[in-house]
């Protein structure tokens, strides 16, 4: 999008809370959905040195939506003996528009994609599987049942998100990253991801994995601590592969109990093994 549409985007942004905006508001947030459900424009991007940041003045234009947005009733069914499906929401956010054109395969029984969402062609989303606004999603993954991906998360290509799998989303602080999901990498079922998280290319999650920006994860590979701060988000290297573990309580009533906490470990980083593996997901898509 150019300078003029992103200046007009935080204009009506920076509009006084209690004061009304233009009907212009509501055109300006439509075309920026479009432009996110084209791919033009991103909730988040990556430099040259691999780096993610948040689009501030996309993630500002998707918070605008709300305040322009009416609870309207998006209601499904109550004709003719049908069942009703009862919804209400702000009326710029229904359920994405797809057609066949868009090469993307949702299978019936109860997924949803929210307005603002791109989603490329050999996409195949599972039932009940859920998308939510400023979310991208690369060409040829597989979103599978029961799985969430949140506000502006970022999926990349290839990317297999098993059942139950929770990806987190973000629209504030504005400038906080969203996850990053990057190209063909694995998430295994009922894993987390949240706080934003980046998994680098070709990672796997064993099932039950979950990270946060205060999680820490012991590569046994390498023999370190690998953690977010306050300011970097934890970042899983590429290849790793993480399962779920557990270290001991070393002091006081805890170590006398002999508890243990959760926490995710790098037993190895990917290879024809694991490769092996993880072919069959070539064949589901």
């Amino acid at each position: 999008m150019d300078e003029s549409f992103t200046a007009e985007v935080l204009g009506y942004a920076d509009t006084p809370a209690g004061q009304p905006l233009p009907p212009e508001a509501e055109h300006a947030v439509d075309a920026l959905l479009t432009a996110l459900e084209r791919g033009d424009v991103r909730a988040a991007e990556r430099d040259a040195t691999g780096r993610w940041t948040a689009v501030t003045w996309v993630k500002r234009g998707i918070l605008l939506g709300f305040r322009v947005g009416r609870v309207v009733d998006m209601s499904l069914g109550g004709h003719h003996g049908e069942p009703r499906f009862t919804f209400f929401d702000k009326h710029v956010y229904p359920p994405r528009g797809l057609t066949l054109d868009d090469g993307v395969r949702i299978v019936p029984g109860g997924s949803s994609v929210r307005r603002g969402v791109y989603l490329a062609p050999g996409v195949v989303c599972m039932p009940p599987m859920y998308v939510n606004v400023g979310a991208w999603i690369g060409a040829g993954t597989m979103v599978d049942s029961h799985a969430l991906v949140g506000s502006c998360a970022q999926i990349g290509e290839r990317v297999h998100l098993s059942a139950a799998a929770q990806i987190g989303g973000v629209l504030e602080p504005v400038n906080a990253s969203p996850v990053v999901i990057e190209d063909d990498a694995l998430v295994g079922g009922n894993c987390g991801v949240y706080e934003g998280t980046i998994v680098r290319e070709r990672a796997v999650l064993a099932a039950g994995v979950v990270l946060t920006r205060g999680t820490p994860v012991y590569d046994l590979v390498n023999e370190r601590v690998i953690r977010g701060t306050a300011d970097v988000p934890l970042e899983i290297p590429a290849g790793a592969v993480v399962v779920p573990g557990a270290r001991r309580v070393a002091a006081g009533w805890g170590a006398e109990q002999g508890l243990s906490l959760q926490t995710p470990v790098i037993v190895k980083y990917r290879d024809e093994r694991t490769d092996l593996a993880t072919t069959l997901e070539g064949w589901l898509r």
